[in-house]
């Protein structure tokens, strides 16, 4: 159960001040805090005002005022300031018709949990996210017309085993042999324990941590599943965590898909299952991998619209140098039970009912969950209101297939510009239940366009002038 107003006021006593979050569109947390004493009852029913047209994706200068109302059931103390201080996250409202506003990435979250229930296909959805991310020494990084660049150094990386160090002790990570090594090789261990410890501190339950393939500073933290719009409460709470922890340790986090050339990339593989009450929806005893026909189903919408969603799920021009075809990445529309390069897996760890779920592997840790998490959700559901057949598992190496044979294995587009454009051709099963409006779509696409798309595509790449300066 979550937190009454009552409680958290009394909370508030034992703080200093009161931080209130909330998400902008493209996904970062914002935030500005009060003295702990200005919070009572009526901040929790009238709510904070504060300026949307200087939040990315919100209102037009015109229309800019916004009210925060905060959740009490979120409250929870901050584990990594100085400062005691209370975090509570909040919704946002229309001030004058005090109704939700339509681009509150929550706001759309709790709007896809409701149509669920709508549905009568299930009472509740579970999601557990494997949010992959860097930790590195140094990092530098700039983009003018006159010169680009990037620089990044990790004291585990291959690249440094004949650095002129004092000292260098050896015994840095071969690449992509980061996967499991024990201390001294893996580095981080006691930074992700710590990491660990701050995270629980804020009421997170995690169940593993562990270094990742890239030598240089990859790791994983796994959070035990919850509903979908906690989840995505937890999945902010975790990257502010792991970036600040991070931080005080003489480390820099990242959730860039793929900040390194030749090594692995940072990806989100996404567990799910659909409940009725205490029954999994998605476990039937006699089914292909103990899948439910709903299950099947429900792949068979993340198959079909799989390149659509990835515009919520895969959302930046950067998740693309990761989704590469050829190399292992989860870009086949196809569903198996242990095909790692198949974009829909069936975990097998485990025989029990309650463990039986869909992991859909494309998504990375640059989603915004609020709308990443939705998407799944409805894509699944579109599969089971029209039966969608996922057709037969892929229990194969799919890169060992004949040309002929592997060529009838559709694949995700190559580009953002591409799953933007296939989006706007298929959205149908995301206004499904009003979740996603018009407006949020239009408005997404056009910042992505214009933000993300443009800049970087009218920009020359350090790598070309290795290739063409002299031709």
């Amino acid at each position: 159960m979550g937190k009454s107003v009552t409680a958290v006021i009394k909370m508030a006593k034992e703080v200093k001040f009161i931080d209130f979050r909330f998400t902008d569109l493209i996904g970062t947390w914002q935030h500005f805090s009060v003295p702990a004493r200005l919070l009572d009852e009526d901040v929790f029913e009238d709510g904070l005002g504060f300026d949307g047209s200087s939040v990315r994706g919100f209102q037009e200068i015109h229309e800019s005022d916004m009210l925060l109302i905060p959740d009490a059931t979120t409250a929870f103390l901050d584990p990594v300031l100085e400062v005691p201080t209370l975090v509570i996250i909040c919704d946002i409202y229309d001030p004058i018709t005090r109704q939700p506003y339509s681009r509150d990435p929550r706001f759309i979250a709790k709007k896809a949990e409701a149509y669920l229930k709508q549905t009568g296909m299930a009472d509740i959805s579970y999601w557990g996210p494997e949010a992959e991310f860097f930790l590195f020494d140094n990092v530098r990084y700039s983009s003018d017309p006159h010169g680009s660049f990037y620089f990044i150094d990790s004291r585990e990386a291959w690249w440094n085993s004949g650095a002129d160090l004092h000292p260098n002790f050896g015994g840095q990570i071969p690449a992509k042999r980061g996967y499991f090594p024990a201390p001294p090789a893996d580095q981080l261990q006691d930074v992700r324990s710590k990491i660990v410890l701050a995270l629980e501190a804020a009421g997170i339950e995690v169940e593993i941590h562990h270094h990742e393939v890239a030598s240089a500073g990859q790791c994983e933290i796994d959070l035990k599943y919850e509903t979908l719009t906690h989840m995505a409460d937890q999945l902010m709470k975790y990257k502010y965590i792991v970036k600040n922890v991070a931080r005080q340790n003489g480390l820099t986090a990242t959730f860039m898909p793929k900040p390194l050339f030749a090594d692995n990339g940072s990806g989100m593989h996404v567990h799910q299952s659909l409940w009725k009450g205490a029954t999994n929806v998605f476990y039937d005893e006699a089914g292909y991998a103990q899948l439910s026909d709903n299950a099947k189903y429900y792949i068979g919408g993340l198959l079909k619209h799989g390149s659509s969603l990835l515009a919520f799920a895969a959302p930046t021009t950067n998740s693309y140098k990761r989704l590469v075809p050829g190399f292992e990445a989860p870009v086949n529309l196809a569903f198996s039970q242990r095909n790692r390069s198949a974009i829909c897996r069936i975990p097998v760890y485990s025989s029990s009912p309650k463990a039986k779920r869909v992991e859909f592997r494309a998504p990375d840790p640059s989603a915004n969950p609020y709308l990443a998490f939705p998407a799944m959700l409805l894509a699944g559901l579109a599969g089971i209101r029209n039966q969608i057949d996922p057709g037969l598992p892929m229990d194969i190496d799919l890169y060992d297939l004949p040309p002929e044979e592997f060529a009838k294995v559709k694949q995700v587009p190559g580009s953002l510009e591409a799953v933007l454009a296939t989006m706007e051709a298929d959205n149908d099963y995301l206004k499904a239940g009003d979740v996603f409006t018009e407006d949020v779509l239009e408005n997404w696409v056009s910042y992505k366009r214009e933000f993300e798309i443009d800049p970087v595509r009218m920009r020359p790449h350090p790598h070309e002038f290795s290739l063409y300066f002299d031709i």
